[in-house]
């Protein structure tokens, strides 16, 4: 079962972005405090939108974080889907799948003509996963990312 997240889910949210954070070898990059999701997730100004996955006993064994983003070309908004993860023991069950197909249905819904995200290089897992479903890289396309003290230095002049 896919479903919009509660602000009761933010710990569940967290310990999973802690989990994928793990999995992805940067722990120590998840700084994200459970107040800092509510807000983002809940505040007065929602900047972020979350969907829960869980199995058939309720459990929740999955998230997709997402937020908006625009394209100047195409004029609409589209989605972009910041973090999807599935804890390993529910890998192989169809959530992540689900969350994705939920979020491809909130584009087609909305006429939102966009639906993104970035994978690590060495995540052939997810790669071929993405890849069944019909994604395609876009790798004419470089990311780049300004953050800590140069992403301070910058914002200073």
């Amino acid at each position: 079962m896919i479903r919009a997240a509660v602000p009761a889910d933010v710990p569940v949210i967290h310990a999973l972005i802690r989990e994928l954070a793990t999995y992805e070898k940067a722990p120590d990059e998840a700084r994200a405090t459970p107040g800092q999701l509510r807000e983002a997730l809940f505040g007065e100004r929602p900047a972020a939108f979350a969907h829960i996955a869980e199995d058939e006993s309720g459990e929740p064994v999955g998230f997709a974080l997402w937020f908006l983003n625009f394209s100047t070309w195409r004029g609409v908004h589209g989605i972009y889907l910041e973090d999807l993860y599935v804890r390993p023991e529910a890998r192989g069950g169809g959530h992540g799948k689900a969350l994705l197909t939920e979020l491809a249905r909130i584009c087609v819904e909305r006429g939102y003509e966009r639906l993104e995200w970035s994978v690590l290089n060495w995540n052939r897992p997810a790669i071929d996963f993405y890849e069944a479903l019909g994604a395609r890289p876009q790798d004419e396309w470089t990311v780049y990312r300004l953050t800590d003290g140069a992403l301070a230095e910058l914002g200073k002049e």
